[in-house]
């Protein structure tokens, strides 16, 4: 028993879950957002649900409902989860020595066994 409870708390596992559970709760902000912007859509298109959509005879109602909604999510997540993350990563990032070049590690290894 002792082993396994040393695999449920592990770091990685505990991460899982709270990501799991923020994901979960996200993702009800994210269907509220993508149901307001297809409601501003309905107001200037005339519906807010494309499903009825059909070109030629061929539905495409259920593809450009789910194509709008992918796109918002994406949307939000690139501007509420990846735009801020890279804010934060780039001010708390230090200053790393650069790691000497192919040329420069040569240069060495030559001027070494000139010596």
């Amino acid at each position: 028993m002792k082993g396994f409870k040393d695999f449920l708390m592990q770091g990685n596992i505990v991460s899982l879950a709270v990501a799991v559970i923020i994901g979960t709760a996200f993702s009800a902000v994210v269907k509220a957002f993508t149901a307001v912007v297809l409601d501003i859509i309905g107001k200037i298109f005339g519906t807010p649900n494309f499903s009825g959509a059909s070109i030629a005879g061929i539905s495409l109602g259920d593809f450009l409902t789910a194509l709008v909604t992918f796109f918002l999510v994406a949307l939000v997540v690139y501007f509420l989860i990846v735009k801020p993350m890279a804010a934060i990563q780039a001010r708390t990032k230090t200053e790393e020595a650069a790691a000497p070049t192919q040329e420069e590690l040569l240069t060495q290894i030559r001027d070494l066994l000139a010596k």
